[in-house]
């Protein structure tokens, strides 16, 4: 009976591409590097005091946990989510992800934290360490909602989400949290900076290699999506796609974005689908062998 349960356990915790298992790598040393010597904080971490002439931490400061609870979370988030989007994505566009929204959240953490010391005059957004992948995950789930956004994912067992409602669903819990403990400024600015450049990025300038167009202008990605419908505002048609004159501007198609998110869905479909085959192929051995051991 327990052995029924053991391969889908096992083809759950398997597939993890090696570009994630070398990233979580590098999220353990970085944890361990501030560990063993904690004034590397002060270089790796970003210190908005201290960026300048330190800026290397606006790029470093992604992949440093100070916590944990802060790089085992990473960890998982990046093996799950990533064996998701790297076979969809491929490689070389999963890291030029990673770093851009990495980097361009920590910029935006940074210009944050400056404004919010010359608006406050608290030395607090100066001297805070700020660090930790949490601003990428929170990327990987704006790309979740792009590729499947229609696919329902079980929360707890109990509950059934679309997956185009977890990148809001974890900001809103996010801020809710954020009223009753103060470490809130160390992660709440990167999550959402992180879901909005991640945002960004996807909608405009991510270059798709099959068509060598830019960006996702279908409306199913607008940024209104990212709330309830009786909060969005209406929009002309006109306003639904990049035009010039009445004519699409290149990688404006919403059509071709259509297409690329149907893609997606099949890559991800023929993934899970393979997992479970090679799951069920393991189960079919296993009598065969346990009959064999007897023998």
């Amino acid at each position: 009976m327990s052995s029924q349960g053991l391969p889908g356990g096992s083809s759950f915790f398997s597939g993890f591409t090696r570009l994630c298992k070398g990233l979580v790598v590098v999220l353990v040393g970085g944890y361990a590097i501030v560990q063993i010597l904690p004034p590397a904080v002060s270089y790796l971490a970003l210190i908005p005091a201290r960026t300048i002439p330190f800026g290397w931490n606006l790029i470093t400061a992604g992949y440093i946990e100070q916590s944990v609870f802060g790089v085992v979370v990473s960890a998982v988030g990046l093996l799950f989510l990533g064996k998701v989007l790297e076979p969809i994505w491929g490689s070389g566009e999963f890291l030029k992800f990673v770093f851009v929204v990495d980097f361009l959240t920590y910029v935006c953490v940074f210009v944050t934290a400056i404004a919010l010391y010359y608006i406050t005059r608290q030395e607090l957004y100066l001297y805070t360490p700020l660090s930790g992948f949490h601003g990428v995950l929170s990327g990987f789930l704006v790309g979740i909602k792009q590729i499947v956004p229609d696919q329902e994912l079980s929360v707890f067992a109990l509950l059934k989400i679309k997956a185009k409602w977890f990148p809001s669903l974890v900001l809103l819990m996010s801020i809710a949290i954020s009223f009753f403990t103060a470490e809130s400024a160390s992660y709440l600015p990167t999550l959402v900076f992180g879901t909005y450049t991640s945002w960004i990025y996807l909608r405009y300038l991510k270059r798709n290699p099959e068509t060598n167009l830019m960006g996702d202008p279908s409306e199913e990605f607008a940024f209104s999506t990212f709330f309830p419908e009786f909060l969005r505002s209406r929009t002309s048609n006109e306003a639904k796609g990049y035009t010039v004159g009445g004519t699409n501007l290149p990688g404006s198609d919403p059509i071709e974005a259509t297409r690329r998110r149907e893609r997606g869905a099949r890559a991800l479909e023929e993934r899970l689908a393979a997992e479970r085959l090679a799951a069920g192929g393991s189960a079919d051995n296993l009598p065969s062998k346990d009959a064999a051991e007897s023998v």
